[in-house]
């Protein structure tokens, strides 16, 4: 750690400045070797806590026996301050509980202090302020002392002190305490934590296909349309459905007979009679439709083994097990229905269940419906006008990129549609616009709806964007490796957390960890303005502040909101001086 400076300088004070605390008269003699060192020289956000190490290594002879000294860290910042934890020490004399520094030998204390962060201590500075107190003289009790002087209080000051002005009591006390470090590195919070989050897919689809079909039933080894079964067929519902889709230009309907025989008689003659069947199939739809101006398609398809397959496994026959088993174990026709006629037990079920149900054709109305366009499915969304869940999904999802519009697209569907997939990436688009208490909550109510991956990779996110570490550890089991990157960064352990992070995440974990040069690389093809800021930081790092001013002027070009940031940035404060 490098010497901030030595304890001398805050105790400088010639032996008059305490004639009046006779314990501190004879600690200056060797205030040259007291040294004061910080760690980290600049303060940095780890896990929503600034926190710093202070070490002092008091010399020989320097600490009096009797004395006490209580120093007490404090963040001061425009508009307020914070104090830490104090912290006592005493000579060996004292009969007290507190850090014995002992006259003889000297000692070496650490200090560690923490606050909880405040964005006002983007700017601020690190005091401590200290109290002595004697056995005799005027500081029988603890009395603030002047750490930049050496000087206690004038009557003046003690007034002061001791009055009800609480505003010109907290201008004396940053006027005694003692500055140690400026500022604090904020750079954990520029994670972005929504590029590392995931959406759930949309079920959209272009073009929906809709199939609408009936049958036609046969008598057994016939291919005769009988009235009875073409009313049982329901062929006027069947025409009107595609009487509807001729009314819909979006609607394009593919018309088809397709003739089969049940698996129960010889498979040539089988081939013939579906082939029939189809063709007397093809003629009564042909009649129905005769003024749709639509093709009609014919096609024989032999024995429907598939179809008597389906209607076992949904019938109760009691052995359908049995039959199905026998279906896989031969390829052959032929030797499948030799070998489910000899089951006779089950065989007359089949006859009388399955079997009259194959002997047909089935009319098939295949349409394609095709969706909205790109931009009706915008207009309608900017209009107020109708949209299915899966059209808000696609539209924010893959329509803009913006995420303040995907905010607005998703917030408009989570109004009509309670569906887990809307909070998911609601939440994303809401933590990439800055919104990270509400993109939370969009996720916590996901997650009564839902227990995906994605969901719990983005409650881990959403809770380290929120700074709640401890909710966040709650998803880390079950996190990918990226996820319990993000976590490692947030607490600190940058150099794990780089190794399974990429581009600018990847950078900000490197510039803390010091490896400046990886940084680089990290964000070598990244020309956003993020990208330019960082580029900036890392050159005053590495003192280049020509190449600082370069990328600091291009990335406020890009956004000028950056400008701001860098005015209170202390990572740049090379650049404002």
């Amino acid at each position: 750690m490098k010497k901030l400076m030595k304890l001398s300088m805050v105790l400088v004070a010639a032996s008059l400045a305490f004639t009046s605390c006779n314990c501190f008269k004879k600690m200056a003699k060797n205030r040259d070797d007291v040294q004061l060192t910080v760690a980290p020289e600049i303060l940095t956000l780890n896990n929503g806590i600034v926190a710093a190490d202070i070490n002092v290594t008091f010399p020989v002879k320097y600490f009096n026996a009797k004395a006490v000294v209580k120093v007490t860290p404090v963040i001061v910042f425009e508009g307020g301050e914070v104090a830490g934890a104090a912290h006592f020490f005493q000579g060996s004399k004292v009969d007290d509980n507190y850090t014995v520094i002992d006259k003889k030998n000297g000692g070496n204390v650490t200090m560690h202090v923490e606050f909880p962060y405040d964005p006002r201590m983007d700017q601020s500075e690190l005091q401590l302020r200290a109290e002595i107190k004697c056995p005799g003289g005027k500081c029988k009790e603890f009395t603030l002392v002047n750490l930049n002087t050496g000087a206690i209080p004038s009557k003046e000051e003690a007034a002061v002190l001791a009055g009800n002005d609480e505003a010109a009591k907290a201008a004396l006390a940053k006027e005694f305490g003692l500055t140690v470090a400026y500022g604090v590195n904020t750079l954990q919070k520029d994670l972005k934590y929504g590029d590392l989050m995931e959406q759930m897919d949309n079920n959209f689809k272009r073009i929906t296909t809709v199939v609408d079909k009936t049958d036609l039933l046969y008598k057994i080894n016939s291919s005769v349309v009988t009235k009875k079964n073409e009313k049982a067929a329901n062929l006027d519902a069947f025409k009107e459905n595609v009487d509807k889709n001729l009314t819909n230009d979006r609607a394009t309907q593919n018309i088809a007979v397709k003739g089969y025989a049940s698996p129960d008689g010889p498979e040539k003659f089988n081939d013939k009679l579906s082939k029939a069947r189809s063709e007397s199939g093809h003629k009564v739809v042909a009649k129905l439709l005769k003024d749709s101006g639509l093709d009609i398609d014919a096609a024989a398809y032999g024995e429907d083994w598939d179809g008597f397959k389906e209607l076992v496994e949904k019938s109760n026959i009691k052995d359908k097990n049995l039959i199905l088993q026998v279906l896989s174990l031969y390829n052959s026709p032929a030797e499948r229905e030799s070998e489910i006629k000899n089951m006779s037990a089950v065989f007359n079920e089949l006859k009388e269940e399955i079997l009259p149900e194959l002997r047909r054709s089935q009319i098939v109305n295949t349409t394609d419906l095709q969706g909205k366009t790109d931009e009706e499915i915008m207009a309608a969304y900017r209009n107020g006008g109708e949209l299915s869940v899966e059209e808000y999904l696609f539209a924010a999802q893959v329509l803009t990129e913006d995420p303040a519009e995907q905010v607005a697209i998703l917030t408009a569907a989570s109004k009509k549609y309670n569906d887990a997939r809307v909070w998911n990436n609601l939440g994303v688009a809401q933590t990439k616009v800055g919104d990270k208490a509400a993109a939370l909550k969009s996720f916590e109510k996901a997650a009564k709806m839902d227990s995906s991956k994605e969901l719990n990779k983005n409650l881990l996110l959403a809770n380290l964007a929120n700074c709640n570490t401890a909710e966040a550890k709650k998803y880390a089991a079950a996190a990918d490796a990226e996820a319990k990157a993000a976590m490692a960064a947030a607490e600190g352990d940058y150099k794990t957390a780089a190794k399974n992070l990429e581009g600018y995440n990847a950078a900000i974990a490197l510039v803390q960890s010091n490896d400046l040069a990886g940084a680089k690389k990290a964000i070598a093809k990244d020309n956003s303005a993020d990208a330019d800021y960082l580029r900036a930081v890392i050159a005053v790092k590495e003192g280049d502040m020509k190449t600082a001013e370069a990328q600091l002027k291009s990335a406020t070009s890009k956004n000028p909101e950056l400008a701001k940031k860098a005015a209170k940035d202390v990572n740049l404060k090379a650049l404002n001086k």
